[in-house]
């Protein structure tokens, strides 16, 4: 008798004595049912030679292969229905053309031959070996062939068979994943503070970076990430020290940026690739003044862009050390000075803070020179990483494990506040009058426009037209805001 182990709530049983089972693919199980029934199909509990009808949107292929292992008495596969995902072609595939070895977010999984469907490898094929099924495609019939085409499967099909083989269960097991799924060079994180700034970085990394073998060894990588620090200012010694970071080393690190001394034994020094190794007919280039110069003969020039690495020496195939700051671009920007700075490669755990807080000492200095306030401070990293070796991963995780939530601690307050979005608040109402949704979009206390629609949803697709809102956690907000302004809007229910 026909027993399901998964989706028992979305079978539609017939026979449990069948031993036919139909797929209706993306079709309802009960407009397939009506068109066999329509056929002439005999569909009585106790005679029918279906045991079962159920759908197959494509998700559901590993549940019912088990459940086809645990009721060997179904012996044909019937697919009757409208197929919009490609489920017909990963069921027959699996039969057909069977299993190949692939990967799935960095841990090895099966795919079925021909097709992107990924599988566990919980079934095979083989498994069906002593237990055949018969698989017959009338999806593909339409009216008014199709009634036919039913009438004669089920009269050409041979007697059914007494079953005596043994169910087979097996668990399927939850995905081994090594990362979680994102586009790996669309990252970008928007930030008040260089420490805030890091530990999502550390989130960012343990959540979504991909598994690198590289000759050094395994890395945890992402690229191009791009961070922006709004308030590129020190913490205290003590918010710093209580994430393995000290202060004083900091402020050595950042006068080191500004020396333009040749190295000792090392390759380069970041300070010197700025204001002592480059040279013209005119002597050595300080990059620092050169780009100070530009900024106070045009205070919206485009040219104070510096580039640390030599082509001459650092493209060439036997030179060792090379510098991962490449470049710095100083921009004039809304009345203040800001700073992106482009990264070769970059340490994610030891070496993006100390950047940062290089990079700051570089940026207060030009801000001072052309006397502007500090802006924003802009990392782009074409490949950030974490070494998960020794006890890198370990810490790294302790660092993802510390974000409870997306919310914003404040330490004037020391409260936990919603983080704001640089695109502006959202005030929803209701039009009592026109009886529509309506959505104010604020920026500093002024409206820019206003969203009018009679549903949550025709709102929802207005917004993401507009791109209106760059925070997850603030379209969660708003949604939720909508929809139960939206059961404000509807009318009550009259009792019966």
């Amino acid at each position: 008798m026909f027993e399901p182990l998964y989706y028992k709530d979305k079978l539609l049983l017939v026979n449990p004595a069948g031993d036919i089972g139909v797929v209706t693919l993306w079709s309802p199980v009960k407009t397939v049912y009506k068109k066999l029934a329509a056929a002439g199909i005999d569909l009585g509990v106790q005679s029918s030679r279906v045991a079962v009808l159920g759908t197959l949107y494509g998700n559901g292929l590993p549940e019912l292969l088990h459940n086809l292992l645990y009721n060997p008495q179904i012996r044909h596969l019937l697919l009757l229905g409208k197929d919009l995902s490609g489920s017909r072609r990963e069921l027959q595939g699996f039969f057909e053309r069977g299993l190949e070895e692939s990967r799935y977010l960095g841990s090895p999984v099966y795919r079925i031959i021909g097709t992107d469907r990924k599988m566990d490898g919980s079934v095979h094929p083989q498994d069906f070996i002593h237990r055949p099924l018969t698989l017959t495609d009338l999806s593909q019939c339409r009216e008014p062939e199709l009634a036919e085409a039913i009438r004669s499967y089920f009269a050409l099909s041979p007697p059914q068979q007494p079953c005596t083989l043994a169910r087979l269960q097996r668990p399927i097991p939850q995905p081994a994943i090594q990362w979680y799924p994102s586009h790996p060079g669309a990252h970008t994180i928007i930030r008040h503070t260089p420490l805030e700034a890091w530990r999502e970085l550390i989130f960012r990394l343990v959540r979504f970076g991909h598994r690198q073998q590289l000759r050094k060894g395994e890395r945890i990588e992402l690229h191009n990430m791009k961070v922006i620090i709004q308030e590129p200012f020190p913490e205290t010694a003590q918010q710093l020290a209580h994430w393995g970071f000290s202060l004083s080393e900091l402020h050595a690190y950042q006068a080191s940026l500004l020396d333009p001394t040749p190295p000792d034994e090392q390759p380069y020094t970041y300070g010197n690739r700025l204001r002592g190794y480059f040279r013209s007919d005119q002597g050595v280039i300080d990059t620092l003044t050169a780009a100070i110069a530009h900024l106070q003969e045009d205070g919206e020039s485009r040219r104070a862009y510096i580039s640390l690495w030599d082509s001459n020496r650092d493209t060439l195939p036997l030179v060792k050390g090379h510098p991962c700051l490449v470049s710095l671009f100083f921009r004039k920007f809304s009345e203040q000075l800001t700073l992106t700075a482009t990264f070769r490669t970059h340490n994610a755990l030891d070496g993006w803070l100390r950047n940062v807080y290089g990079l700051m000492a570089v940026l207060k200095y030009v801000a001072e020179a052309v006397s502007l306030p500090m802006g924003s401070l802009t990392l782009i990293s074409h490949s950030i990483s974490i070494d998960p070796q020794g006890s890198g991963l370990t810490r790294a995780q302790a660092i993802a494990a510390s974000k409870q939530s997306d919310h914003r601690h404040d330490p004037h307050s020391g409260r936990e506040m919603l983080r704001s979005d640089p695109q502006g608040e959202f005030v929803v109402t209701i039009d009592q009058t026109t009886r529509e949704l309506v959505v104010q979009h604020l920026y500093q206390g002024q409206r820019l426009t206003e969203y009018r629609a009679s549903s949550a949803e025709a709102l929802e697709a207005q917004l993401a037209r507009d791109c209106a809102l760059s925070e997850i956690s603030h379209a969660l907000y708003l949604g939720r805001e909508m929809a139960r302004q939206e059961m404000r809007l509807k009318p009550a229910k009259q009792p019966q």
